[in-house]
């Protein structure tokens, strides 16, 4: 059976990475998520010196990009790959508020989308994959079977995102993660190098009134249509 590629793009706490996991499992496909990917990087950043609240060294970034290695580790426990920084497990390390801050500014760089993009089509070459990030249907899997573009409104991805952290004892104010959520679409959106859009051919899902279940099923519809169209 020929498989497929799906791409998941959309604005930040939509909920991407989770609908992504979970049709990745459903389907037996490979799950990248490119948004650790470009946490990864801004992780060294921020541990190197090159980022901060009050300075961006990206020349110094781009300079060491060669040393920052990424890979994803398939947890069995959790059904996932973790991802892994020069050998050490950072997944939990990159879900912080702070490094949330910094991500886009990160992942604006042109020379660190491009080490990414790289990566990620070397990850896709065989197909039989789910990818979720900004510019997977637009720009690293344009011939991507099926598109997604998720969104919700910027308050409802906010409190997710709130309960997320406070979830994890990280402290947190509501209204700095609705400013952190509204400063990267508007980041995200507006950025030279690859910007965040929906794909003219992606399938658009607001999942603002919709609960997690709910999503799955519609999502996992349109994977396991797409997949049968493909081999019919």
């Amino acid at each position: 059976m020929k498989k497929i590629i799906i791409a998941i793009d959309g604005h930040s706490s939509t909920g991407k990475s989770t609908i992504a996991k979970q049709l990745a499992k459903e389907l037996e496909y490979i799950y990248v998520d490119t948004g650790a990917m470009y946490r990864a990087v801004t992780y060294y950043a921020m541990n190197n010196g090159f980022i901060s609240e009050e300075h961006f060294d990206s020349k110094g970034l781009i300079a060491q990009l060669n040393d920052i290695q990424l890979s994803f580790v398939f947890n069995e426990d959790k059904g996932y790959g973790e991802i892994y920084l020069n050998g050490k497990n950072i997944e939990e390390a990159i879900r912080t508020l702070r490094v949330s801050n910094f991500v886009s500014a990160v992942a604006a760089v042109p020379e660190v989308r491009k080490m990414q993009v790289k990566q990620q089509l070397e990850l896709g070459k065989n197909k039989g994959i789910v990818m979720d990030g900004r510019d997977i249907g637009t720009v690293v899997f344009p011939e991507a079977e099926l598109k997604i573009f998720m969104t919700a409104s910027a308050d409802t991805r906010a409190k997710r995102r709130y309960d997320e952290l406070k979830a994890k004892g990280e402290k947190a104010q509501f209204a700095e993660v609705l400013k952190n959520i509204q400063e990267r679409d508007y980041v995200d959106s507006n950025r030279e190098d690859s910007p965040l859009k929906q794909a003219e051919d992606a399938v658009l899902i607001d999942n603002s009134n919709m609960d997690e279940k709910e999503q799955f099923a519609v999502v996992k519809q349109m994977a396991l249509d797409k997949i049968r169209q493909v081999n019919s």
